[in-house]
């Protein structure tokens, strides 16, 4: 093989392995920022629950859970909720 085609094959070659890494860092980036906006969502979520629902402060995660059900299973809570959830996407 020539000379210069083995130059050629060997530059393709470290250039593939940096786009690789390149891609492997960036889909990294993309996940930590992906798990950075479940964090603050859920940090947002749970504020919002202990100030609309201050008893929850003390409970556990089996308590709150438990508590959650039980809100969702009186009368009117799915519509009482697909309404508020609807109205909030309109404006």
């Amino acid at each position: 093989m020539d000379k210069s085609l083995e130059a050629q094959k060997a530059h393709a070659e470290k250039e593939i392995s940096q786009l690789e890494n390149r891609q492997k860092i960036l889909l990294n980036r993309i996940r930590k920022e992906e798990r950075n906006a479940r964090t603050s969502r859920l940090c947002r979520h749970g504020a919002i629950l202990e100030g609309v629902f201050p008893a929850v402060l003390g409970a556990d995660g089996e308590a709150i859970k438990e508590f959650l059900i039980a809100l969702s299973r009186l009368p009117g809570a799915g519509e009482a909720a697909e309404k508020t959830l609807n109205a909030g996407d309109e404006g």
